[in-house]
This record gives structure tokens, sequence and C-alpha cells, in this order.
């Protein structure tokens, strides 16, 4: 098997905030970044624009890669424009057909064609968890929009806010999943703990009701800053004595102590010393066995 030349392999979108997949584009002579190609996808023949050229391609998936067909043409263009033209109706017609069947919870969201219209991909949402009972919707849909190939396809809450847009709960005028994100970490309450953040529904949960995708983009840092840190309630020694943690800012590498008599304040971390670990140095000092000064005594133990 011939060994394909990483210089052909490209990553393509499909959309202007979308997942970047990748094709063998050794049938085109010269490709750039920018250029609109035609390929064929699972959703049928689709218009995609190369968005990088992959110097050093991983291990080809099994099968290879698809390979693009083309460059498209000013009437490859002209063709998608005419059919994106009619996806607002198919939302209007499908929207109105859901409800004379009364489909509870279900909303339709979006509808694309392929650049050819072809194939027609019809996108919803749902207030259940569970698998939807569409009931004639499917057929009365192909029906209606015959001779395209209809395909209806649920989406979840945090594709619905990427499509639909609009204003972030933190206030940015458009959303991080609209504006920059191509695919949806997995993310979890303990991040949000990790951060300090407060656990109140509106401090955590975006526009799409789920997790803030946000909680992500800080937590390793706040992770590793933790590691260096001790924990609350631990015992330490300070320039000013023994205190009690009962508060850290990892990223400022600062601990709150409190002092039975004085109070609260702040120490960096290394102005701090664990005291148990303090405690156990100090015993082997005094009973001859510690040997050696203050460079032995316990740097990182936390």
């Amino acid at each position: 098997m011939n060994q394909i030349s990483p210089s052909t392999i490209v990553g393509v979108r499909f959309s202007k905030v979308g997942k970047i997949y990748h094709f063998d584009a050794s049938k085109i002579n010269t490709v750039n970044v920018g250029d609109v190609i035609v390929v064929e996808t699972s959703r049928g023949w689709q218009l995609g624009t190369v968005a990088v050229k992959v110097e050093d391609p991983q291990v080809p998936p099994e099968g290879g890669w698809k390979q693009i067909d083309r460059l498209a043409t000013p009437r490859d263009l002209l063709l998608r424009q005419s059919w994106q033209a009619k996806e607002e109706d198919v939302v209007m017609q499908s929207k109105a057909r859901a409800r004379e069947l009364r489909l509870q919870g279900v909303k339709i969201i979006s509808a694309e064609y392929s650049y050819d219209g072809s194939r027609l991909s019809i996108f919803f949402s749902s207030d259940s968890e569970d698998k939807v009972e569409l009931k004639s919707l499917r057929p009365d849909l192909q029906k209606a929009f015959a001779p395209s190939q209809v395909d209806l396809r649920q989406i979840g809450p945090r594709d619905v806010a990427k499509f639909l847009g609009g204003m972030g709960a933190c206030g940015l005028e458009s959303r991080c999943c609209a504006r920059f994100l191509t695919e949806f970490s997995s993310i979890s309450i303990r991040m949000a703990k990790e951060q300090g953040i407060s656990l109140t529904p509106a401090e955590i949960t975006g526009m799409c009701g789920r997790l803030r995708c946000c909680l992500i983009y800080e937590y390793e840092n706040y992770v590793e800053a933790r590691k260096l840190l001790p924990k609350k309630n631990k015992r330490v020694i300070t320039p000013d004595g023994e205190g009690k943690v009962v508060d850290i800012q990892p990223l400022r590498e600062v601990v709150v102590v409190e002092f039975a008599e004085s109070g609260r304040k702040e120490y960096h971390k290394s102005e701090i010393k664990p005291a148990e670990e303090y405690e156990a140095f100090v015993k082997k000092a005094e009973s001859g066995s510690g040997g050696g000064g203050c460079q032995n005594c316990p740097q990182k133990v936390f």
C-alpha cells in the first residue's frame, strides 16, 4: 500500500465554528487554505472550506481518509445558496406538522440541505432524555420535501445553544460555543469546586441549562496549583506562629491562616510549613537523630 503524502491531507470545516475533519486532497492538483471543496459525507454531498493543511497526519482511520472530489465552482456556490434559501421554510413547515401531531417537548431547531438538495437534515431537540416518539413526523416530512432524502437528527441542549447564539450567561455578547468552541468537553461539578466557584445554579450553568463550558478553561491550572498548597483545616507553621488554614487562593499561591488570638492573615506558600512534618523534624533533632540543619526541613509535603 502506497504511503499518502502528508501534504495531501487537509482539515475541512462545514460551518463557521465547526469541527475540523480530515480528508485526502490528492485528487486536486493544488489546494489552499480557504478553498471551498466538494466532498461526500454522511449527510450527502457537501461544500466545505479548507481550514488547515495537515503536515504530520496521524494514522488514517480504518479504510483510509475520504477523498475530496474537487474544488467547488461558482455554479456549486450558487446552487448551495438556492437550497439554503429554502431552509427557513422547511423549519416553519416542520414546526407546524409537529404541532399538528401534538409532539410534546419536540422542538424543531434548524434544517440543512446538502449543497445539491439531494439530502435534507432536520435537527430537533427534546425535553426528555428518553428516545423520542416522532409518530408519523418522519414520513410526513419525507413526503412534503421529496425528492430530497429527509433525515431527522436529535441534538442536545449545548448544540441548540450553539445554533441559536446570543449573549452568554456571563454577559459576553456572544456565547463561547458560538464563537470558537468546535467541540464540547465533558464538564463536571468537581471543576467548579476545585476553583472555589459558588455551586449556585445561576453561577455555574449556561444558557443551555448545562454546566458552563468555561469551567474547564482554568481547571488544570487550579489542580496543579492546589498540589503545592495545604488543604483547608491543616495546621501550619508561619512566621507568626502556628495556625489553621481556612482558605486557599491557588493562582496567587496564597493561603489564609487563622490564629486563635489574632484572627486571620495571608501567607505565601514559601512562608509556611506543615505543622505535623515540622514537629516530627524537631523531635528527631532533639533526640539527636535529626542531624544536619534547616536544609533538611521538608520543603513540599502538602
